[in-house]
């Protein structure tokens, strides 16, 4: 048979999500891909992203991440090129051609090239020491940096942002974070939430200024200085830009496929082109584009089924995906709702003395958020109920108290 009669899956990207999806399909009782061939951007097979922040802070190495032994990929015949990034597609021939020159046919193509950190469009964006904080080469370029250098800026006080300013702080870095939002986790948490996040991150020796926003990265050839919109300078050795993410999408669009901010895809996250699909942080599916790990993973399950045939009726539908944190070792979940509306009534629960903090939004007599800071044992079980919107009149007045509460009402 000849290499372009024979079944190739292609997959341009190797990621946690592409990792997920081959995991499924070797799993799949009837694969009909002859050949897996995977290129990868990285000179890293899939790692574990969510440690990046336990790398830069020390707290794990960089074989930890690690998803897989180099074995499995042969043992399942799959082949992985490293550091050679698909760099166009020709959709009439069937084919992808790498940044070495590699030309691949393929009898599938999935598009998994994930995202990037958003550029905030600052003068003295382009300067040495400005950077993301989104993969393995950014974390050993942060470790380094803070082996050299005492002061750091970082722009975003969502998740990523106080990761990495978490990690510094950790290297021994003076770590200023700049939030434009009026508080921190501002997707994640309410106003009283990102208040107790605040104060708990201050005291470990974070400076953070909230409701504040850089209008230009100063510096010859190195940034030297972060110019605040109140005119104030912050004098740095390091601008971490952690404010977002920007769907690569430069590949898809080049061969002519539906971009909106992302990739379009149907609900089997095909794309407008039938033998090509996407999944994770490049795909968007109706309006809705996805920066969490949990709907990649569910897309990949869903694609694993779509490829090799095995369910119809196989599709991918996006759910109130829980966010379950820990920054600087304080569990943070969220689920639904996090700020209240004209026709949600909140219950709202604090512990002073432990900094515990929980919030419940209702409507209807139907859960439809969660915020829980400090304390997040009974996260899941709120999100069944946010999920199943069942009635919670019977133990309403325990609700604050969690499961065991509620159950024995």
């Amino acid at each position: 048979m000849s290499a372009k009669a024979e079944q190739t899956l292609v997959i341009c990207g190797h990621g946690m999500v592409a990792q997920r999806l081959l995991e499924k399909l070797v799993a799949q009782p009837h694969r009909p891909f002859a050949r897996i061939v995977v290129f990868n951007g990285e000179a890293s097979p899939a790692y574990n992203r969510i440690q990046l922040s336990a790398l830069l802070a020390g707290d794990a190495n960089e074989d930890s991440l690690q998803l897989q032994q180099p074995d499995w990929y042969q043992h399942n015949n799959i082949t992985l090129h490293q550091g050679d990034p698909v760099t166009a597609i020709n959709r009439e021939e069937r084919t992808v051609t790498t940044a070495s020159g590699r030309t691949q046919h393929y009898t599938s193509l999935v598009l998994a090239t994930g995202s990037r950190s958003a550029s905030l469009g600052l003068k003295g964006e382009e300067l040495d020491g400005v950077m993301g904080f989104r993969d393995l080469q950014d974390t050993r370029r942060l470790i380094n940096i803070s082996q050299r250098h005492r002061r750091a800026v970082v722009i975003g006080g969502g998740f990523l942002g106080l990761e990495a300013a978490e990690g510094l702080r950790s290297r021994g870095m003076a770590v200023t974070v700049l939030h434009r939002g009026s508080h921190l986790l501002n997707r994640q948490l309410d106003e009283t939430g990102g208040a107790l996040l605040k104060q708990a991150l201050t005291e470990r020796g974070l400076a953070i200024r909230t409701q504040t926003s850089p209008v230009a990265l100063l510096g010859r050839n190195l940034v030297r200085a972060v110019q605040l919109d109140d005119e104030t300078l912050i004098s740095t050795d390091l601008v971490v830009i952690a404010a977002g993410i920007t769907p690569n999408t430069e590949l898809a669009r080049e061969a002519g496929l539906d971009c909106e901010r992302a990739i379009c895809v149907n609900p089997q996250l095909q794309t407008s082109d039938p033998y090509i699909y996407a999944l994770g942080e490049c795909c968007q599916l109706e309006n809705q584009t996805f920066g969490l790990v949990e709907p990649g993973y569910q897309q990949a399950d869903v694609l694993a089924q779509v490829l090799c045939h095995s369910d119809s009726e196989a599709a991918f539908e996006p759910s109130t995906i829980p966010t379950r944190l820990k920054i600087s070792g304080i569990p943070i979940f969220s689920c639904g709702q996090t700020e209240a509306g004209p026709d949600t009534e909140s219950v709202v629960w604090q512990d002073y003395d432990t900094n515990r903090y929980c919030r419940l939004l209702i409507r209807d007599q139907r859960l439809t958020g969660a915020v829980l800071f400090g304390e997040t044992s009974d996260g899941p079980w709120y999100s069944e109920r946010i999920q199943q919107a069942d009635d919670i009149s019977p133990y309403r007045a325990h609700l604050a108290f969690g499961k065991h509460y509620c159950e024995a009402a």
